[in-house]
Order: C-alpha cells, then structure tokens, then sequence
C-alpha cells in the first residue's frame, strides 16, 4: 500500500459528502410533467446537481482506489494467445473459452427447445417472435446474398453468428475473446473457403467451377485464382485485426486512467465487447455470403435457385 497524507484523504472525505449532497438535493426536486412551465427550468438543476455529484463521486473513487493500485509496467499485448495448462494437457486458452461459449449456447437452445419451442402458437409474442424474426431475417438476406434457398447456410451462419457473439460478451470477465486468435478466425475464414468451393461445384460441376475462373477471359484465370486463395486470408485477418484492435484500446483505456477507471471502462465495454464484435460478425457474415453467391452465379450474373431435395423445378 502507498504512503498515505491526511491531505488525501481529508480530500477524499470532502469529494464522496460532496457527491453524497448534491445528489440529495437533486432528490429533494421532484420532477414535474412536461407540460409544466418549469420543466426545463428544474429539469436543468435536477442535471446540474446529478452531475457535479457524479464528478465528485468519480474523483474521490480514483484517489481512494489510488492507495492501493500499484504502478502500471506497461501494456503487453500478443498476438497469439496464452496457453494453459489443464489437468496436465497444455493447450491454447482460445479453446477453453471457446468451450464455455459453447456450453452457454447449448445450454440456452436446449433451454429454449424444451420450455418455449413445445409452447409455439400461430399468434407468435415474446420470444417466440424474436427468435422468428430472428431466423426469417437471416433467411432472407441468404436468399438476398446467394439466390439459395434451403441450403442450411441460415442454420450454420446463425449458429456461427450467437457463438461467436457469446464469445466475444466473455471479455466483459477480463477474459480474451477466441476471435481475437488468429487461429481461430482463420478456421472460420477455411470454413468459408470450403463452402464456397462446395456449393459452387455442386451447381456448376468441377468443369463449371473452373471455367468460372476463365472468365471473362483465359488470361485471368491466375489472377482469378490467386484472389480464391486470399478470400480466407483476407477474412481471417481482418476479423482477427479488428477484434484485437478492440482489445488493445480497452487495454489502453484502463492504462491511461488507472486509479479513476471507474464507469468509463464499463460503457467503453459495452461498445468493444457487444456493438463492435456484432459489427465484425456481420462484416464476416456478409462477405461469406457474398462470396459463396458469387461462386453459384451463372455467367449472366444470375443465382442458381437451389431446389428443395426432392422436389423439381
């Protein structure tokens, strides 16, 4: 523990019973409509008051929490993530934590599939409507994206879309989210390459595949296939960039107040941890369907309609 002035903590006292006062003034002001010709006018003390309270509050919290911090060594970031080592096998903690997001996941479907599914009625409310919602949006901008229909890419990106949302909603316990593992995003991206390869072979034939990469004329072809190649790359690395982008910011955050990273953290997180991850994810999802669309387009630039199984066009 630091040495400790009775200047500091005389100061510290006056800020936390000023806080403490001006927020019982601002109670004693009880809120008018707003069709009260003094709104505004108690609406701006009713503010002046919270705010000074808050200000005094936060100060006097980060000289208090000052006394026992000690002096930051620095910001260490690394790009791969740290191993660990669990019941005698040493492995990336990226699949630990990738393991708990999913058992979080599952638990929540079976949850879901036993107490609400089984209670499903022809007038959706509630859940049931989120989740319909939910999936019909999803199928629809598959459908928008690739022209395909009944191709379980809505079940597969929907799933890849709540797991990797649940995996980055983990760095709010200070742990360090999968997508911020280029290991991770890069089997992600391969998974992707696959699917574009697979579903643009299964409407057009190996045949029809490559002589996609013919057009619009022979000469392309290697370019073409050189730029195949860097759609995984490309996908992994961005996703990968910007997710530790995220991380390091958060870090700096916390070095660059210290002491008064009180609060500030706290809304700075739900925009690293919630907003900026779901932008990412649909980022990835977005360009994964555009890809896979491309790969299934017919030399006039129109989908192949994938036909349900069994059925005929």
């Amino acid at each position: 523990m630091h040495d400790v002035s009775v200047w500091r903590i005389a100061v510290i006292v006056l800020l936390a019973a000023l806080g403490v006062f001006m927020f019982i003034k601002m109670s004693k002001i009880k809120p008018v409509e707003k069709e009260d010709e003094h709104y505004q006018e108690i609406k701006g003390k009713r503010g002046k008051f919270r705010n000074i309270g808050m200000i005094a509050l936060w100060i006097a919290s980060g000289l208090f929490f000052g006394m026992f911090m000690e002096k930051s060594e620095g910001l260490h970031v690394s790009i791969n993530a740290e191993r660990v080592n669990l019941f005698g096998i040493d492995f990336n903690s990226s699949i630990l934590i990738s393991l708990c997001a999913s058992l979080l996941v599952i638990v929540a479907a079976v949850l879901i599939r036993i107490f609400v599914i089984p209670k499903f009625s022809d007038q959706p409310k509630g859940l049931q409507n989120v989740l319909e919602i939910l999936v019909e949006t999803l199928d629809g901008y598959v459908k928008e994206k690739t022209g395909m229909v009944n191709e379980n890419l809505t079940a597969y990106f929907l799933s890849l879309g709540i797991l990797l949302v649940a995996s980055a909603l983990l760095e709010l316990f200070s742990l360090r989210p999968p997508i911020a593992d280029l290991t991770v995003t890069a089997s992600m991206a391969l998974v992707t390459f696959v699917l574009i390869n697979f579903y643009g072979i299964r409407k057009k034939g190996v045949g029809g595949r490559l002589k996609q990469l013919a057009q619009p004329m022979a000469i392309v072809a290697p370019f073409k296939f050189l730029s195949d190649i860097a759609v995984p790359i490309s996908l992994a690395c961005r996703l990968f960039g910007n997710m530790l982008g995220g991380m390091i910011v958060m870090h700096l955050l916390y070095m660059a107040l210290g002491a008064f990273g009180v609060g500030i953290p706290a809304v700075a997180g739900l925009f690293f941890n919630a907003f900026h991850p779901g932008i990412q994810i649909y980022i990835f999802i977005t360009l994964s369907l555009t890809f896979i669309g491309e790969a299934v387009e017919d030399p006039e630039g129109e989908h192949h309609d994938a036909q349900p199984h069994g059925q005929k066009a």
